[in-house]
């Protein structure tokens, strides 16, 4: 039989694979080149965005989130000066190889638009460089709010400043007081049988539970860290007499481990009844006011306690400040718990009057509320609300009448919002017989601070923003 056919065929797939693998290393050659020129216009470029991660609803609830831009290459070191955030806002700058991260240490004004601009972004290597532009906007702010006696008792509502959209969140027949974190509510209620009781939820009211007491008794002054899901709160015994018990005593607890007892914040050689306390914001500190007029900074556990002198009210502390404001017997004063270093209350430049609560803001100014004078020093019944900045310039955001009587001013996060809690027409507004009485009708009035202007009145009390309870 001839071998010819088959030798040709053997030839054929030969020439075939000849011509696939040339055109093989053909194709390899031009991915390698296009390859190098697209590493080669990628230097040429400069440092270009791959991923960017930013959470509007938590920039504007809380400080210290973040905006990371990830790009094609290792970085060099960004400095704070080649980032520019508007509107401006207070920020930090990291970079981590192919990443840089803007931190907002104060929280961001709410349903704004934000640009962060990021100049000179080089590789690490060198190279050009390039400018890095991004673009995000929050959301519009949400609150919680107290509404007592209602047919069904007392309820939370969440709500827009529209005043609009409010929707119920948590039923309760007697809630004394609430604090929202950035994950949950805790609302302190009285039981049927007037018992104390703290109950967590998550923020829309859902899953309940109750939280561990100290034991049988009243509890006070709840209040929560910036951060952390972290709250804390003064506790008396239901049985505290001529023979002893508890009274006042600051406790602490964490909602991430709702089971635990919660743990008593012993100061050594202190006297354990908190007139008042606060939390340090960004710390895991407290500033607390003993019963003996004793102002003491220590950390969660009472360790490391520093005494910072006597005092008659802790007036506040910004979010995101290190400085208090103190009612001192002598003057009011700025405190800076980082040093100990104390200033006088700046004087404001259009006399207000002898301030009633001074609530501190994190850039140094305070809004002060003051009784009305008259012309012969009198009072008028009227109520102002001033802004007093660090120079001392001062400006009026709002006046109640004196048909109403103002109760607490909150700031929101942000600082943007200055929130007044009303009883409208006093006299006739009777107030119930809970722990922390309440006005019949109370009402939230909130004043954009940059513009004087009044954005809405809510009907309610014990806003989200609060820090501390109503006095």
């Amino acid at each position: 039989m001839s071998t010819e056919p088959a030798s040709r065929r053997a030839r054929g797939r030969r020439r075939r694979g000849r011509a696939f693998a040339g055109a093989f290393a053909i194709v390899i050659g031009v991915l390698v080149v296009l390859g190098l020129a697209g590493a080669a216009a990628s230097v040429a470029l400069g440092p270009r965005v791959t991923d960017v991660q930013v959470d509007p609803a938590a920039a504007v609830e809380a400080s210290g989130s973040r905006l990371i831009v990830t790009t094609t290459q290792s970085l060099a070191e960004i400095d704070d000066a080649q980032v520019t955030v508007t509107p401006a806002t207070p920020f930090v700058v990291d970079t981590s190889g192919r990443s840089v991260g803007v931190r907002f240490t104060l929280p961001l004004w709410d349903d704004t638009e934000y640009t962060v601009e990021i100049a000179d972004v080089e590789g690490a290597g060198g190279g050009p460089t390039s400018t890095i532009v991004e673009t995000f906007r929050t959301p519009a702010a949400q609150v919680e709010l107290l509404q007592r006696g209602g047919a069904d008792g007392d309820t939370i509502f969440r709500t827009d400043l529209s005043g609009q959209n409010a929707v119920a969140v948590f039923t309760h027949p007697h809630i004394e007081d609430f604090r929202a974190t950035s994950t949950h509510l805790v609302i302190s209620v009285r039981t049927e049988d007037d018992r104390a009781g703290l109950i967590m939820t998550d923020l829309d009211g859902a899953n309940p539970r109750e939280l561990p007491l100290p034991g049988e008794g009243f509890v006070s002054n709840l209040q929560s860290a910036e951060r952390g899901d972290l709250i804390g709160y003064t506790f008396t015994d239901a049985d505290i007499g001529a023979d002893g018990g508890r009274e006042s005593v600051l406790f602490l607890a964490s909602l991430q481990t709702p089971d635990a007892e919660p743990q008593q914040v012993d100061v050594e050689g202190a006297d354990p009844r908190v007139v008042e306390w606060r939390f340090v914001p960004d710390t895991d500190s407290i500033l607390l006011l003993s019963f003996d007029g004793s102002l003491l900074l220590t950390g969660s556990g009472g360790e490391g306690a520093t005494a910072l002198g006597t005092a008659l009210a802790i007036e506040g502390i910004a979010r995101g400040s290190s400085v208090a404001v103190i009612d001192r017997l002598e003057q009011v004063a700025t405190l800076d718990l980082t040093d100990a270093t104390e200033q006088p209350l700046v004087a404001p430049a259009t006399d207000i009057g002898p301030p009633t609560t001074v609530t501190p803001l994190p850039d140094g100014s305070t809004i002060r509320t003051a009784a009305v004078l008259d012309d012969a020093g009198l009072p008028t019944g009227r109520t102002s609300i001033a802004l007093v900045v660090p120079d001392g310039a001062t400006s009026l955001l709002d006046e109640v009448p004196e048909t109403d009587a103002v109760l607490q001013v909150c700031v929101s996060p942000s600082a943007r919002y200055v929130a007044v809690l009303v009883a409208p027409d006093a006299v006739s507004n009777a107030y119930d017989t809970y722990q922390i009485p309440l006005p019949e009708r109370a009402e939230t009035r909130i004043v954009e601070i940059e513009s004087a202007t009044e954005v809405v009145a809510l009907v309610g009390s014990s806003i989200s923003w609060c820090q501390v309870p109503p006095a």
